[in-house]
């Protein structure tokens, strides 16, 4: 009799427990990365991401915004992940961390036609007012070195349009999502120099800090299932045929 009970105390339980939330998936308009295309999300990281929600049976709705209201609801509530995003030093206590899922070079950019010589990060932090989107990790990564002379602006759009027309002679992206951000101006890649790669660009999940960590932890696992059989390698052939593959991490 003692056993019956216990069984239905457990059975009843179960029954009772709450269902996982539905997680909200949050990422911007970078392409490659992510953008809309014939009306639905696409990008190399959300096919990413569509991937891992049917690998650990989560339910998940990915939606498009701007980067700044993306990253402040990133942090407010619990199950919440935004992607794809440079993990930092400056961001590390902010987020629960899966990848990463791919790795880039982040560099400084002119004007080919401005014929600018930067050789070190001396050079370009005297160059004068430097426009970089404000929530971005590259704001944050040279704030944190001494850089005076950074511009803030609200979107990658508005960086490359002040590049563009003169307004400053220095943007800092990474190689990844460089040809997206000037297409957006219709510049292209021939049309920039690089100048002085800086920082490894590793990008990553980043789950809301309130997100629970066994649900973090079944991403990181997936993440890693993915790479044992070849379908991250697969997905970033499609993508991004030319970027490494990422490390493993635990």
């Amino acid at each position: 009799m003692k056993l019956v009970r216990w069984l239905s105390c457990v059975c009843l339980a179960i029954l009772c427990s709450p269902a996982l939330a539905e997680l909200q998936l949050l990422t911007e308009d970078t392409p490659p990365m992510s953008f809309m295309r014939d009306g639905e999300v696409s990008g190399f990281s959300v096919e990413v991401v569509r991937a891992l929600l049917a690998r650990t049976g989560d339910s998940g709705k990915i939606e498009l915004m701007p980067w700044t209201r993306a990253f402040y609801l990133a942090q407010q509530q619990a199950d919440i992940a935004l992607f794809s995003t440079v993990r930092t030093p400056e961001r590390e206590g902010k987020f629960l961390w899966v990848g990463p899922i791919v790795v880039g070079t982040t560099s400084f950019y002119s004007l080919r036609s401005r014929n600018l010589v930067i050789d070190d990060l001396q050079q370009a932090a005297a160059s004068g007012p430097l426009a970089l989107p404000k929530q971005w990790y590259t704001f944050e990564t040279l704030s944190a070195r001494g850089f005076d002379n950074l511009y803030g602006v609200s979107t990658p759009k508005q960086m490359m349009t002040m590049l563009k027309h003169g307004r400053v002679k220095l943007i800092a992206t990474e190689d990844l999502t460089l040809a997206g951000e000037l297409a957006t101006v219709d510049l292209k890649p021939q049309d920039v120099t690089a100048h002085v790669p800086f920082m490894r660009s590793a990008y990553y999940i980043a789950f809301s800090p309130q997100t629970s960590v066994v649900r973090v932890a079944r991403w990181q696992r997936a993440l890693r299932q993915m790479h044992e059989d070849g379908s991250l390698a697969a997905i970033l052939q499609r993508w991004l045929p030319h970027a490494p593959m990422p490390p493993v991490e635990p």
